[in-house]
């Protein structure tokens, strides 16, 4: 098997977390890719020039972190995604808490490496607001007070608060945020996100 992923992706990191966890992680050729370097033929395995592409030992390539966790907590029979029941329902809804972070974040740092004179303060302030509600709701999460709830959402939240220190030191998203700044201090004491910071 193996896993295109870019070290800075906070999306490639949810992949290896999950990989660690579900002690598959030696069975996959991680392969450091950037994203829209082809010298390599990376859009032939990847049409859509993102990280993280997985390609199982079958050859079937699979696309975007939700679908490849998901295949490889099955491979593992894992635990990471429940397999039914409100369990389930929670751990995907705060897997696309998570992710949709990511979404708008994202974008924000994009529009701020632009240009002064070429940067949207309309989609700036959009999409700083969108992610300052979506942590204000990641902190009221009951599981956000539970540090023995661990599954795919704490994992794509977890990564989405790694990126955002790692993109957006100066965010300061703690200071209104308690809960959630020390559930985020005990997940990152697992040895699944101490391997794969950022740097």
């Amino acid at each position: 098997m193996k896993l295109y992923s870019a070290n800075a992706s906070p999306y490639s990191r949810k992949v290896r977390v999950a990989a660690i966890e579900l002690g598959v992680v030696d069975r996959i050729e991680i392969r450091e890719q950037a994203p829209r370097d082809n010298s390599t033929g990376f859009f032939t395995v990847a049409p859509l020039a993102r990280v993280p592409t997985f390609e199982t030992d079958d050859g079937v390539v699979l696309y975007d972190s939700p679908v490849i966790c998901e295949y490889l907590n099955t491979l593992a029979s894992g635990s990471l995604l429940p397999a039914q029941g409100a369990r389930r329902w929670d751990a995907l809804r705060r897997q696309a808490l998570g992710d949709g972070t990511l979404d708008m974040a994202v974008p924000l740092r994009g529009e701020l490496l632009r240009a002064a004179e070429l940067q949207s303060a309309d989609l700036i302030a959009r999409h700083r607001a969108t992610v300052d509600r979506a942590l204000d709701a990641a902190d009221k999460d009951p599981a956000s007070a539970n540090s023995n709830t661990f599954d795919i959402g704490a994992i794509a939240i977890g990564c989405a608060l790694g990126w955002l220190d790692f993109r957006f030191s100066d965010w300061g998203w703690r200071a209104t945020r308690p809960t959630l700044a020390a559930w985020l201090k005990t997940l990152e004491q697992r040895p699944s996100f101490q391997a794969t910071k950022p740097s």
